[in-house]
């Protein structure tokens, strides 16, 4: 009973300190919608680049809402990358009379490259803005999004600015999982304090906009071909360059639907999820053991624990409860969606093993349409982490 004391006490000490840190810290992020656009006068080019494979069902509309866009000297640039779908005829539609948008469609993958991280670099190379901004094939912009990201760049002297767009979900369950998952992201990397710390940073690749020098600077994606968080690690560079990085919300700006139900999301994070863990099983157990220490056990306790014990695992729930129900309330979504917190743990390790040891058991990766051998993949990871350290400008 004694363990059972100390351990729930431990835990709510840490998951309290945790929950109010990130409720105080996502309130420090400042909202893109907030920014007035620059007056009238002369405006950087900006090349947006897009890549696309086998995004049929959500591209089209995404397309149309970047030839809204609103800010003068702007280049689209759509990849199709290798798509077998009807993707390559929606963009050639879609661009058919749109002077600013070019289209340029990839055939092959060389070897020692991610086909986003190859695609996206083959934009970079026609592009002929100051700015390059990168973003996803279903990813829906307000009119004003590149104008305003600008005028903020511009006026704070900003090298990389990236935005937590604002996610769609459709289920309660789905929500849930979006907040917790949100509120995990900000627990570890903390984007409110990238401004102003070189040891914190962030990248999203939905809205990744940077200054072409300091891209050019870090080498591009072709500094990083083979890795699987590659906005994350555009992000590391930029820091680990010297270079001004901010994190902004996107909501009202920058819409995605990342994944249209939970099913969608476990299938979806196969390709990324163990590169979160070095690619090695011993991570994932010891983040394993502190996950359910943390959400599973103060559930558990409800039932399994009286007296003290339990009274201590219910303010732990509490604290968690508290900040799904800040975060909800921010995005205007439903509380009833808090009736999957007990299981949302839950499913966030059969998240977490599934897409391991199938990476294990395979042998790799499939994305894409292409395999990627876990050794493969392993020793670029490794590569990326002996730099992690190195604050001088990476080659």
């Amino acid at each position: 009973m004694k363990l059972a004391f100390w351990l729930s006490l431990a835990v709510l000490v840490a998951v309290a300190l945790s929950a109010l840190e990130v409720a105080l810290g996502w309130r420090r992020i400042r909202h893109l919608k907030d920014v007035a656009v620059l007056p009238d006068g002369r405006q950087p080019r900006v090349s947006l680049i897009v890549s696309a494979l086998n995004e049929a069902a959500t591209i089209e509309p995404a397309l149309r809402s970047l030839l809204a866009i609103d800010y003068p000297d702007l280049e689209i640039i759509v990849i199709n990358d290798r798509s077998t779908d009807a993707t390559p005829a929606i963009i050639e539609q879609v661009a058919a009379g749109a002077p600013r948008m070019r289209v340029v469609h990839v055939n092959t993958l060389p070897p020692g490259w991610l086909g986003k991280n190859h695609a996206l670099h083959q934009g970079a190379a026609i592009a002929t803005g100051e700015y390059l901004l990168f973003t996803d094939a279903d990813a829906v912009f307000a009119p004003s999004a590149v104008s305003r990201a600008v005028a903020y760049c511009d006026a704070n002297a900003v090298d990389h600015l990236t935005l937590f767009f604002d996610l769609q979900a459709r289920s309660g369950l789905l929500r849930l999982m979006v907040i917790s998952f949100g509120a995990g992201f900000m627990a570890r990397f903390k984007p409110w304090k990238v401004a102003s710390s070189p040891r914190h940073y962030v990248g999203v690749g939905g809205f990744n906009l940077l200054r072409r020098s300091a891209y050019e600077s870090i080498g591009g994606h072709a500094a990083m071909p083979l890795a699987v968080l590659d906005d994350m690690e555009l992000g590391r560079r930029i820091k680990a360059g010297g270079y001004t990085q901010h994190a902004m919300s996107g909501v009202d700006m920058v819409a995605i639907e990342w994944y249209r139900s939970t099913p969608d999301l476990i299938r979806g994070l196969e390709k990324n999820v163990f590169s979160g863990f070095d690619y090695r099983l011993g991570t994932l157990f010891a983040v394993t053991l502190l996950m359910l220490a943390a959400r599973v056990w103060p559930w558990l306790a409800l039932l399994a624990t009286r007296g003290s014990v339990w009274w201590i695992n219910l303010a732990t729930v509490c604290a968690t409860l508290a900040l799904y129900i800040d975060l909800l309330h921010a995005r205007k979504w439903s509380l009833r969606c808090l009736v999957f917190a007990p299981i949302v743990p839950l499913l966030e390790i059969v998240t977490w093993w599934r897409a391991s040891l199938l990476a294990v058991f395979r042998g790799g990766i499939a994305w894409r349409g292409t395999h990627y051998r876990l050794s493969v993949l392993r020793q670029a990871h490794e590569g990326i982490s002996l730099r992690k350290g190195n604050r001088g400008k990476p080659g």
